[in-house]
């Protein structure tokens, strides 16, 4: 394992430092190097060049476990814990995001509040049969781009959004109206929010009632009644979001459209729903 980390590192270090600090010889390093390679090093060092291969196509957004999905699909009959061990070895992990708090819910209102009708049971029998929506924040050096985003519970598949400076009740209805223009549901589909006063103005309720829709709100200041719009604003942001400096709302607005439709709904393999992505889900359940 020593001769192993110099070997790895030999090109960010000295190998006499090295071998100096994890008290071995030189010599007795490059012998270990001059030896032939094992079967199960070379089949280590394939691995890993497909394991950074998926890293990089998904911009480091993929940790272990949906690498080790991804493989599986690509036919490579591996372990899990010896992906975790290759990646842990050569500092391989998802990217992470920085912390940041603004306030987008004003619940201090009277009016009318819709009953929780799912209480934070997030499952759904088919597509288009329960929605979810939320809104969130995006620091560009024009100022804040708001962002409303509304999800198919059953695939995850975020089904319509809108963005823009305000978070005046156009923006969250622009985001509804999208979801109902491209999805077409039927009547009653549960449409679940918080109590934030765009969602209960009389504009946007006036929108579910004429689109036959169920209200549902969530308990006043509980995100984990509205768990799976949290998961994905939170991995928007862990694994695009926040790794950007956009100096414009447009900037900011093209790279997020690019990620949602580009690699969310299309293409990232979601925990929740199997590790497959919404589009998978959705052409099964046709």
């Amino acid at each position: 394992m020593r001769f192993r980390f110099i070997e790895d590192h030999r090109a960010d270090y000295p190998v006499r430092i090295m071998c100096g600090a994890l008290e071995v010889s030189p010599a007795g390093y490059y012998a270990w190097r001059s030896r032939p390679e094992s079967r199960r090093s070379a089949a280590n060092r394939d691995l890993l060049d497909h394991i950074t291969r998926v890293h990089r196509d998904t911009c480091g957004r993929y940790g272990s476990p949906r690498i080790h999905v991804e493989l599986q699909a690509q036919g490579r009959g591996v372990s899990r814990g010896r992906v975790e061990r290759l990646m842990r070895r050569h500092g391989i992990r998802a990217i992470m995001a920085r912390p940041r708090r603004v306030r987008t819910t004003d619940s201090r209102h009277d009016l009318p509040i819709a009953p929780n009708l799912l209480n934070r049971n997030f499952s759904a029998a088919a597509p288009n049969r329960i929605w979810l929506t939320d809104i969130t924040y995006v620091e560009t050096d024009q100022g804040w781009l708001y962002l409303a985003a509304v999800m198919d519970l059953y695939s995850r598949r975020i089904v319509g959004w809108a963005m823009d400076d305000h978070l005046r009740t156009e923006l969250p209805l622009a985001a509804l109206n999208m979801a109902i223009s491209t999805r077409r549901p039927g009547a009653n589909l549960i449409h679940h929010s918080d109590r934030g006063v765009q969602y209960a103005s009389a504009d946007y309720r006036t929108a579910l009632h004429s689109a036959g829709m169920q209200a549902s709100m969530s308990r006043r200041a509980d995100c984990y009644d509205n768990a799976p719009m949290e998961s994905f604003f939170h991995t928007l942001k862990t694994e695009q979001v926040h790794h950007q400096q956009y100096a414009t709302r447009d900037q900011a607005k093209c790279d997020i459209f690019a990620y949602i439709e580009g690699f969310y709904n299309r293409t990232r393999r979601h925990s929740s729903i199997g590790y497959k992505s919404p589009t998978q889900i959705e052409l099964n359940a046709t």
